[in-house]
């Protein structure tokens, strides 16, 4: 098998995914998986998909992150391997679209207006 590439994005973080045959090891930005989202909850939301479909020894996975917040990058690298996974076998792709792992969540933070100090905030009305 070739290497399967894939995007993901969230709010400002971006993954790029290259999935190969393996052993289950997962490299981010040259690093181990746990060393560099060392929370556990984070590790699960980035293997969701492939716990799904029960390939977590069977693929590894290469992942360049650049961009926005730490839980930011676990959604969006969760994205792409659910992608990628798809784009290795299309019949998965009902089952990860069922847990929601196929949608990109569009929500990003709003731009800040002028003339005021954040994008919804105002500043203190005085009447006198």
């Amino acid at each position: 098998m070739e290497v399967i590439n894939a995007l993901g994005r969230r709010k400002r973080a971006i993954a790029r995914v290259f999935v190969s045959e393996g052993t289950g090891k997962i490299t981010i930005n040259k690093r181990d998986l746990a060393q560099y989202f060392p929370s556990t909850i984070l590790q699960y939301v980035v293997k969701q998909p492939l716990n799904k479909l029960g390939a977590i020894e069977k693929y590894d996975i290469k992942v360049n992150l650049s961009g926005g917040g730490f839980t930011g990058q676990s959604q969006a690298l969760r994205l792409a391997i659910a992608r990628a996974l798809v784009k290795i076998n299309a019949e998965d792709k009902s089952a990860l679209r069922s847990e929601g792992f196929m949608t990109r969540d569009p929500r990003s933070v709003e731009r800040k207006k002028p003339g005021r100090p954040k994008a919804r905030k105002r500043f203190q009305f005085s009447k006198r």
